[in-house]
């Protein structure tokens, strides 16, 4: 009896081990079957969550893409763009309305000086060409005379004399006169004034003014300070490593630091010859257009194009990253499923290159893979990653 007990509680366990077994094995098929059916990449939405996910598609497009060396810079004109304005006399500011961050074109009156000497200058001059037509005449009458024998040689000489001192007195006036700013024809009419306008020699804004109405100003002294707005330039920091990369006619993007996102366009025209001592080059670049908000001394952040090749590209946005890699999503299409209409999304692996206006060199990470016949999502990715992702972890945490 004992042993029969023994047999029938063996046959027991034995039927028990076997049902948990069938047990697990029916458990793991279900799990294997579940993540066949949901995928680790791909993302089902209704029509109703599509609509609202702002989901856009489009085709993966070819760009022309160039590898970028990232530097720093300083918006800046040359030295012949910074004009300082002065004055080869004295004078007293009669009047002026410049502030600095003025805008002036050229030929604006900028400042007038004014100076008594200046009509004793003038007055000097008209004299000068007063005695012009009859030390002239005497000169001639003389020359004539002497050439006939009639007169001395000593008259002639000193008829001539008087002839040619007065015209390089004339000469020294008249060259006087237009240094310090008077027009000639004005005066030779009879205009004398005490005063003289100062013109602006370029077209700019004006950097610094240095006196006020009424201020004595020394010939020495600079009146103000304007800079020539049409010759601003970027000058760019590139290292010694660097700079065999860069070559004059080379596309550079450069923004402010006050609008990042704000790219403009200069080229490469001028590459320094010495390396300084901190190892570094100074290269400058021609603006593609000009741009009133710039001026001389700010920063800039700046791309130069060192190359630049078609290749394929996608939207920045339409990018997205999980796991330390690169995906974007295809588009596989819509279906109908208990009679609604599903969006099917897959995430496909891409290799990220080079970032130009927006769009990114990509490569698909599986070379056989047709790139060129993807549906892609420009818009809504990060929401598709967000849902994939989710979906996985409710699903068993499938991931990466």
């Amino acid at each position: 009896m004992k042993n029969t007990f023994k047999y029938i509680k063996s046959i027991s366990m034995v039927f028990l081990l076997g049902l948990t077994i069938a047990s697990c094995g029916s458990k793991n098929e279900g799990t294997t079957e579940e993540h066949h059916e949901e995928g680790e990449n791909t993302v089902e939405l209704s029509q109703a969550q599509f609509e609202q996910a702002g989901i856009k598609i489009g085709n993966v497009e070819q760009r022309v893409i160039g590898s970028e060396l990232r530097v720093n810079g300083v918006i800046d004109v040359p030295p012949q763009s910074n004009v300082s304005i002065n004055m080869p006399y004295g004078g007293f500011v009669k009047y002026t309305e410049m502030l600095p961050g003025s805008k002036v074109k050229k030929g604006q009156l900028l400042v007038v000086i004014e100076n008594p000497e200046f009509i004793q200058f003038q007055q000097d001059y008209l004299e000068g060409l007063a005695n012009q037509e009859f030390l002239k005449a005497e000169y001639d009458r003389q020359k004539k005379l002497f050439d006939e024998k009639v007169a001395s040689g000593k008259a002639f000489q000193q008829a001539k004399s008087d002839y040619l001192a007065n015209e390089a007195r004339i000469k020294s006036m008249e060259e006087r006169l237009k240094l310090i700013g008077f027009s000639i024809p004005k005066i030779k009419e009879g205009n004398v004034s005490a005063s003289v306008n100062i013109y602006s020699p370029v077209t700019g804004a004006v950097r610094e003014v240095y006196t006020n109405v009424g201020k004595y100003i020394n010939p020495q002294d600079v009146i103000m300070d304007i800079t020539n707005s049409e010759d601003l330039h970027v000058e760019l920091t590139v290292y010694e490593n660097d700079v065999p990369r860069v070559k004059e006619g080379q596309r550079i993007r450069f923004a402010l630091a006050n609008s990042p996102d704000e790219w403009r366009e200069a080229e490469v025209f001028l590459i320094g010859s010495g390396v300084r001592e901190d190892r570094s080059v100074t290269v400058h670049g021609h603006l593609k257009q000009m741009y009133e908000d710039l001026k001389p001394g700010m920063y800039v952040a700046a791309k130069v194009e060192t190359d630049s090749n078609e290749t394929w590209t996608a939207p920045e946005e339409s990018i997205v990253r999980f796991g330390g890699k690169h995906y974007v999503f295809a588009y596989s299409g819509e279906k109908s499923e208990n009679g609604q209409q599903v969006h099917d999304f897959e995430m496909v692996e891409v290799q990220k290159g080079y970032t130009e206006d927006g769009y990114t060199q990509i490569s698909p990470a599986d070379s056989s893979l047709d790139i060129n016949s993807l549906k892609l999502v420009t818009k809504g990715a990060f929401t598709l990653l967000a849902k994939a992702k989710n979906t996985e972890e409710e699903g068993g945490g499938h991931g990466h």
